[in-house]
């Protein structure tokens, strides 16, 4: 006898067949859709009618099973297959992938979800933001681009506006230093003509030679209760020091102040002539200082009426003084010139002198000057040179910023070398001081000290830049986003982080390819890429859905056979109660 349960029995076979349509259509529809993730419906049995539980075995019979009849089909649910798809290059450097398991962290409306896409792009603020304007989750960076783990925020490139300059650390050298040149004896000297030849002066310690003015004119206490005039002037009497040249190069513009007070437009001044020679010794970078055991020997000094300049040992560092480089004036008018300076010695000693620019933290460039002396020549055991590092761009007084003793063996193979760091003074708000460590003797660059017709040396490699404007970026495989600024510098300037779920499956799907975490997805572990099983990142590139064509028509076939073959239950059903109502006419 024909049933109406087979009806509805039919009637569900119907029913997820076509919800089973439903998600092959939907699978279909996104073959071309980003990172999309294909679905796949699952049908269980409804529960069946039991007729008999069947019997046990016993001593008459083998027992019998159970006798059920079902009644039709229902959804099981659905499963989401998180397979990595396809990945493809696009070049755009907003693109990333994620080779793995893994989802990207985006925030839309205050509210965190997750996704597979990685088709990202800056917005006018600069944020990396999806296509439907969600914005993109990482680790931001410290203020010495280091990644700064455990806070998410929305990550941003602000490329044309993050500038960036790097104080310089280190400098290398290369070249040769001639071995075989004359050992450095004596800087240059110059003197001026007698201030005075009063033999009671002759024996007064510098230090007791004081200024005073009487009238218009600066005095020189004889020590005896008298004075003598040193030089037409009063107080304010400024000497001016312009167009020194060492070694070639112009020493810049420097003025003293004879004064007790600081005078403006002056950088020193003093009342006695010791504070004038301090002073010299420090703009013109002479140094008699002993380091190790060499000297330079260059030293101002004041003696019987003369002022006497010896420059430091070295033809490099000879000194060429003018009379018209020292001038004396009093508010701004020329008087009377005390500093007629003459040449009396030619500086001696194989030397060498070299330039090369540094950078202080605000990228401002600062010309350094390092010249090398030869001090000494040791018969079977190579040579000492003293080198003087100097700088016209140190915000102190002093020229000089750098002192130290290197020794070659006597294969004029480096051996060893002392302060081989200096400090430059900086008061333009940048990092105080700059401290740059030189190195003579590294692994593919190397100062040697052997026989040639002339020592020569150049700084090969500094560290450090001027001011650079971030141009690009790209992201590895670890998320790091590294920038690169127009000054040649590459710097981390942030990290994509990733969501990993132990059952993503349970993820709940919110539309436009995003997800929200679910009731059976577990807590996601935030990290970075490669980290905990993740996945790694793929700059550059794109996932493509996972959507198998063929597998997708080989379910719609099946699909749509079992659908026509519930609706033929269905008919037969009709047919057969048609043909028992015909058994009652």
């Amino acid at each position: 006898m024909a049933s109406t349960t087979a009806l509805y029995t039919g009637l569900s076979g119907l029913l997820v067949n076509s919800r089973s349509l439903d998600v092959i259509g939907n699978n279909i529809a996104n073959v071309n859709t980003t990172g999309f993730k294909s679905n796949r419906i699952l049908f269980t049995p409804i529960f069946s009618r039991n007729f008999s539980l069947g019997t046990t075995p016993n001593s008459n019979t083998g027992g019998t099973n159970p006798t059920q009849i079902g009644l039709g089909a229902s959804i099981a649910g659905t499963q989401r297959n998180f397979n990595t798809g396809s990945i493809t290059a696009t070049g755009v450097a907003t693109d990333v992938a994620i080779e793995g398991d893994g989802l990207f962290i985006v925030t839309f409306g205050g509210e965190r979800f997750y996704t597979r896409v990685g088709s990202f792009q800056r917005n006018s603020s600069d944020d990396l933001v999806s296509i439907g304007g969600a914005r993109l989750m990482g680790y931001d960076v410290d203020s010495n681009f280091k990644i700064v783990p455990g806070t998410l925020v929305e990550l941003n490139i602000p490329v044309g506006s993050l500038t960036l300059a790097e104080a310089t650390r280190n400098v290398t050298f290369n070249g040769n230093l001639n071995a075989s040149g004359t050992v450095a004896t004596t800087g240059s000297v110059h003197d001026s003509r007698a201030f005075y030849t009063d033999a009671a002066l002759t024996t007064l310690a510098t230090s007791t030679l004081d200024l005073t003015v009487v009238g218009n004119d600066l005095y020189i206490d004889d020590g005896a209760g008298g004075s003598l005039k040193a030089f037409e002037g009063g107080a304010g009497t400024i000497i001016t020091i312009d167009g020194i040249q060492k070694g070639g190069k112009d020493l810049g513009i420097h003025k003293f102040a004879f004064s007790s007070t600081a005078v403006a437009g002056t950088e020193d001044f003093g009342t006695t002539f010791n504070d004038y020679l301090v002073f010299l010794n420090d703009v013109l970078g002479l140094d008699s200082s002993t380091i190790g055991a060499s000297s330079l020997g260059g030293i101002a000094s004041f003696a019987s009426g003369i002022l006497s300049i010896k420059g430091n040992e070295g033809e490099a560092q000879a000194l060429t003084i003018d009379s018209a480089n020292i001038v004396a004036s009093n508010t701004g008018t020329a008087i009377s010139q005390p500093f007629i300076m003459s040449k009396s010695t030619a500086a001696d000693g194989e030397s060498v002198l070299t330039s090369y620019v540094v950078f202080d933290s605000l990228g401002s460039p600062l010309t350094v000057d390092i010249t090398f002396v030869l001090q000494k020549t040791i018969v079977g055991q190579g040579t000492v040179w003293e080198f003087i590092v100097e700088s016209s761009d140190n915000d102190a007084l002093d020229r000089v910023i750098g002192l130290g003793e290197v020794t070659f063996d006597g294969n004029g193979a480096f051996v060893s070398a002392t302060n081989q760091a200096f400090t430059l003074t900086r008061t333009n708000g940048a990092i105080s001081p700059l401290i740059v460590q030189m190195e003579f003797n590294s692994p593919t660059n190397k100062v040697s000290a052997l026989t040639n017709s002339s020592s020569n040396l150049a700084s090969i490699f500094q560290d450090g830049s001027p001011i650079g404007t971030l141009s690009a970026f790209s992201i590895g495989e670890t998320g790091v986003i590294s920038g690169s600024f127009t000054n040649g510098l590459t710097r981390t300037i942030g990290q994509v982080a990733i969501a990993k779920f132990s059952n993503p499956e349970g993820l709940v799907d919110t539309g436009n390819n995003l997800f929200r975490a679910g009731p059976n997805s577990g807590s996601p572990i935030i990290t970075e890429p490669l980290s905990f099983g993740t996945g790694r990142m793929i700059g550059g590139a794109l996932e493509l859905s996972n959507v198998d064509l063929s597998q997708e028509f080989i379910n719609m076939i099946l699909a749509s056979t079992g659908y026509s073959a519930a609706a033929r239950v269905i008919t037969t059903t009709d047919e057969l109660l048609d043909q028992l109502l015909i058994l009652g006419r």
